[in-house]
């Protein structure tokens, strides 16, 4: 059995292979080893919301040679970087800070484009985390998890929303990696229709619901809002405005959230016009307390953590 039959084995088993130069030396030192181990073909998956989520383990140990990982060359001012194949220069800057966004990025991370610009860096996101109180959080815009996957390391449970299924598939995929996808229920819909079925309190313990009943009664310590900020372009305006967050305007996000608990946390650009974020803590009767948080990555500027109600001042112990 060579590279061609490999190849076809494959294709066989629904299996997409990226072949290197060296993939017969690989194959000739693996070869009984990979033809037990693909041919059954060991997949395992959760289900949620009608959808399975394969993750596939083929290699089982097995160790290609460093020649398997498969990398182009881009020129750049004269100097020539790898990149991972199918890395766009839209995102090539965020690929470079990979391990800033995830330490066990090699272990085998998954992000759709979106997810690099987006996603909270690792560091971050263990602050983030920290200040939780421990309980359980409602990340309300997970993306492909960095911040899900630091709640679920510290706190009780997590209940991970996103409207897109392919990244909630990313983020499971992430959390599988850190071993914490136990901790975490992954939703697929939307927030702003959910928010009021996740609200504090709720009188059964953390996650209580039946999927395809759409039942939900979840008791959410805290919220946490990292929306999307409009791509990286939001890095050219001077004075970011809460009316440019997605999908809604920052108001009417916070005001959601509130509907679940009044402790929460909100990640925001480094430039988003910091009167506005106070004014949000006005929004509650009495108002919230308020703590504004900058956040720094290797002493660079990265964003403002505003932390409400029981999460301000490092009071919240759940």
């Amino acid at each position: 059995m060579g590279n061609g039959c490999l190849r076809q084995l494959s294709l066989e088993l629904g299996i997409e292979f990226l072949f290197s130069g060296k993939i017969n030396a690989f194959w000739e030192t693996n070869k009984s080893s990979v033809e037990h181990t693909l041919k059954p073909a060991l997949f395992h998956g959760t289900i949620f919301n009608d959808r399975w989520l394969h993750t596939l383990k083929p290699w089982h140990g097995l160790k290609p040679p460093p020649s398997f990982c498969f990398l182009s060359s881009v020129k750049i001012k004269g100097r020539k970087r790898t990149t991972e194949k199918g890395i766009s220069p839209l995102v090539e800057k965020y690929w470079l800070q990979r391990y800033n966004l995830f330490s066990s990025y090699d272990d085998g991370i998954k992000m759709d484009e979106e997810g690099w610009f987006s996603v909270t860096p690792e560091e971050i996101a263990i602050r983030h985390a920290e200040r939780s109180g421990g309980g359980c959080v409602i990340d309300c815009f997970s993306g492909v998890g960095g911040n899900t996957i630091q709640f679920a390391k510290m706190c009780h449970h997590v209940v991970a929303i996103d409207l897109d299924p392919h990244k909630v598939e990313l983020a499971f995929n992430n959390a599988k990696i850190y071993g914490v996808e136990d901790y975490i229920d992954f939703i697929i819909g939307d927030f702003f229709q959910l928010a009021s079925s996740l609200k504090f309190p709720a009188p059964l313990d953390c996650v209580s619901f039946v999927l395809l009943g759409v039942l939900y009664n979840i008791l959410g310590d805290v919220a946490f809002l990292a929306p999307p900020w409009g791509g990286p372009s939001y890095k050219t305006i001077p004075n970011f405005s809460l009316d440019l967050l997605k999908p809604k305007d920052g108001y009417s996000i916070f005001q959601a959230a509130q509907a679940i608990t009044p402790n929460i946390i909100m990640f925001l650009p480094r430039n988003v016009d910091l009167r506005q974020v106070e004014e949000l803590s006005w929004l509650s009767s009495p108002p919230l307390n308020i703590e504004i948080e900058e956040n720094y990555v290797q002493n660079h500027l990265k964003g403002i953590t505003a932390y409400f109600g029981g999460t301000a001042f490092g009071k919240l112990n759940l």
